[in-house]
């Protein structure tokens, strides 16, 4: 509605026949009000010519909305928790739909970055010793991703994603790909950590000194 009020017509009938093909686009909306308006060129060459602009106010289609809620599915949402004081409807809401991001965590365990699809086992214990391991590793990966986007916010840094662009809220993944060409090289009996650049050590330096330690950072 914003680009067709900028736009300028030849006559009214042309922008009412604009506006005609717009409003069917419209899902939950209608025009409320339009009106036409002749309006002169700013060009010095065509002072003369007349143009016509055409303004309109779009309202919600209460009829539609109404409609599409009537018909719109239903799930229920269960607790054992029955005082309305201490778990009211919208908190449990907002509980369920924040296990979302819980499960997207376990996402990342499907990735092929992780290996975790040629993993096989067959009895029973095992199979919860690795449900026990995968809970553990996705613990810790939450953390890290939640103190390196902490650690960029409070310092309003940022850093590169994969597609160079800055930004203060990187997944670890992205942040486990930075760190691939990493390599220990012991060369004349010494240790040296090869491929170092300060961008990585700028991303290292945004967790706790034990993660320096591997890199030979800290003591």
């Amino acid at each position: 509605m914003k680009k067709l009020s900028q736009e300028r017509f030849a006559c009214e009938a042309d922008a009412i026949k604009a506006l005609s093909k717009l409003s069917p686009q419209f899902k939950y909306h209608q025009i409320n009000e339009s009106k036409v308006t002749p309006a002169k060129s700013n060009k010095k060459d065509s002072l003369n010519e007349i143009s016509y602009q055409i303004s309109a106010t779009v309202c919600q289609d209460e009829s539609k909305i109404n409609t599409e809620l009537l018909s719109a599915g239903r799930f229920i949402i269960a607790t054992n928790v029955l005082d309305s004081q201490e778990l009211s409807d919208d908190s449990m809401l907002r509980e369920y739909k924040a296990q979302q991001s819980c499960e997207r965590g376990f996402g990342f365990l499907k990735d092929p970055l992780f290996f975790a699809d040629s993993i096989f086992l067959k009895s029973p214990e095992r199979i919860e010793s690795m449900g026990m391991i995968m809970g553990l590793c996705l613990l810790v990966y939450t953390l890290a991703q939640r103190q390196i986007r902490n650690a960029l916010k409070e310092s309003k840094s940022t850093i590169k994603n994969q597609l160079g662009k800055a930004t203060n809220s990187p997944t670890l993944r992205w942040i486990f790909q930075c760190f691939h060409c990493i390599h220990l090289i012991t060369l004349n009996q010494e240790e040296h950590i090869s491929n170092w650049n300060k961008d990585r050590d700028f991303i290292l330096r945004l967790l706790p000194d034990d993660c320096l330690r591997y890199y030979q950072l800290a003591t």
